[in-house]
């Protein structure tokens, strides 16, 4: 694991980080230029005071350096500013990005991946970020610009306080390096307990109904008591290492100042030093390690940030592949007419084919059913289709591939075997991701997914709660048809929509299709169920891919 200052990555993904920088820097300029010219007005009042100097002559000066002062603050509150800004900015296109780049990959990568650690790193995890820019980043730019700057100063001024402070000064970020990598260690464990934490809750969330079927959700206690533990006990390991951190960069910084100090008061003494140049370099000091300090400090407050920013970063990575590997013809948009028409497509996510390689047509006016056993690849197919499994061949709506990834599907709808409904009224889970809520349209829709029962108004909790699970699957249902009669679709996917409806219900949801489909809409439907095979237009039946070799 390697440390790095500043990610690169951040200002690729991040175009507000640039503007971030590039305040920070202009920021940084002048509070170097404050921090000489407050250095020198002090030094120039203290020594006039020693001098005898009346107070007429001094008092200019002091003006100066209260309005330095005045400055300074100005300064530290416009890079307080400028970083919560930027921090803002930042996390609203990371979580935007991170949200297209998990769209982009599909449900095919979201399925090996833990859906909470997700939501988590959308969250709280982007939140974690506001310590990296408020507190890291602008001590960071301030390193860069002041430190070398005031060491020049020194070497002008004194060269053997500046000899010093560059043997010394390397020290700091020695310790920083050693004291950061055992912090992104200590910090990714309680990042990935964290993620333990928010899956386990989530799981247990989800299965309550089934543990305490067969009386288990006693043991779910002892386990979620397990992880918080396990969290409790790495946060502590964290800010060990940030406190123990803490203080070896103070001591070394301090030991440093206080050579500097030492060497400076000896000189003094025997006369061979300057009082002026003395108080001068004994003020720019402290500074010159300031930075550095409280970029080590800023490092440990803002390391649970950084840990979750490089999970962004490898998500938004994985997209950016997966786009290069599947580029878009340019000036081709898929328009919502012709034939869906499959030649040679196989489905591969990355471990060899699960689906054999098909070549069939979706015609428009007909109702296809997709069927075989179990774990032939049905779903697969339809997945390769929505553009959510990588496949090989050529997928093409009329005359125009349809590329993996890349392009928006206005010509598609779809519902999956397990419709995601949010809370609200069953009319706006059926409207949602329209523009407008029609709701003749909505009866319309409802109507034909054999859900005319359900009225439009009713409330629909969390996960569509509130409604059985036959009504749920209708509503999804619901929406794609909604989504095919608003937008003009060619292409109507449905994966298993009557598995967990009666024979009766099935038959009104097969008549409606059957009205959508003579609207001019190729509706694709995978089933296993026999009365749906037998109510198709055409048959296209999946056989299980059998491997070279297997037995």
């Amino acid at each position: 694991m390697t440390v790095r200052p500043l990610d690169p990555r951040l200002l690729r993904y991040a175009v507000s980080a640039r503007w971030l920088l590039l305040g920070g820097a202009a920021i940084g300029i002048a509070t170097t230029v404050c921090i000489l010219a407050f250095a020198w007005l002090l030094t120039a009042c203290i020594t006039g005071a020693v001098e005898g100097r009346p107070l007429g002559e001094i008092l200019p000066q002091i003006g100066a350096l209260v309005a330095v002062a005045g400055i300074r603050a100005v300064l530290v509150y416009g890079q307080d500013l400028v970083a919560a800004r930027g921090a803002a900015k930042v996390k609203s296109e990371l979580r935007l990005g991170v949200l297209d780049a998990v769209r982009r990959l599909g449900p095919s990568w979201l399925a090996g991946q833990s859906s909470a650690r997700v939501a988590t790193l959308l969250g709280r995890g982007m939140d974690a970020l506001d310590d990296y820019f408020s507190k890291y980043l602008p001590q960071l730019i301030l390193t860069a610009i002041v430190t070398p700057v005031i060491v020049v100063v020194i070497l002008m001024q004194d060269w053997v306080s500046a000899i010093f402070i560059v043997v010394t000064l390397p020290l700091i970020p020695i310790f920083m390096i050693l004291i950061g990598l055992a912090t992104q260690v200590v910090q990714r464990r309680q990042w990935a307990v964290l993620g333990d934490l928010s899956s386990g809750f989530v799981d247990t969330l989800g299965g309550l109904a089934t543990l305490k079927i067969f009386g288990r959700e006693r043991r779910q206690i002892d386990r979620m008591r397990s992880i918080t533990r396990d969290y409790r006990t790495q946060t502590m390991r964290v800010l060990r290492v940030s406190f123990l951190s803490s203080f070896a960069l103070e001591l070394a910084a301090s030991l440093s100042v206080a050579l500097v100090a030492v060497s400076i008061g000896l000189r003094l003494v025997d006369g061979s030093m300057a009082l002026s140049v003395g108080l001068f370099v004994l003020l720019l000091a402290p500074e010159a390690f300031l930075p550095l300090r409280q970029v080590g400090a800023g490092f440990h407050a803002a390391a649970e940030g950084v840990a979750a920013a490089e999970d962004a970063f490898d998500i938004l990575d994985a997209a950016k592949s997966r786009r290069a590997d599947s580029p878009v013809p340019a000036g081709r948009d898929v328009e919502a007419s012709g034939t869906l028409t499959l030649t040679d497509v196989s489905v591969d996510y990355g471990n060899g084919p699960v689906l054999a390689p098909i070549s069939t047509e979706f015609a428009r006016g007909q109702l296809t059913v997709i069927a075989g056993p179990s774990g032939a690849g049905k779903s697969s197919l339809l997945g390769a289709v929505l553009g959510f499994a990588p496949h090989t061949g050529t997928i093409a709506l009329g005359q125009t591939p349809i590329p993996f990834t890349g392009r928006e599907r206005p010509w598609l709808a779809w519902t999956g075997q397990r419709p995601s409904l949010v809370v609200g009224s069953v009319a706006e889970n059926v409207a949602l991701g329209s523009a407008a809520l029609d709701p003749e349209r909505v009866r319309h829709a409802l109507d034909l997914a054999a859900a005319a029962d359900l009225s439009p108004d009713l409330a629909v909790g969390v996960a569509g709660t509130g409604l059985s699970g036959g009504q749920a699957q209708r509503v999804g249902i619901a929406r794609a048809i909604y989504r095919t009669l608003g937008r003009g679709c060619a292409v109507l996917l449905l994966d298993e929509p009557s598995s967990a409806l009666d024979a009766e219900t099935e038959a009104r949801l097969l008549d409606g299709l059957r009205v959508v489909a003579d609207a001019g809409v190729a509706v694709v439907v995978v089933s296993h169920r026999e009365a749906v095979i037998q109510r198709a237009d055409a048959v296209l039946r999946i056989e299980p891919l059998v491997l070279a070799g297997a037995s």
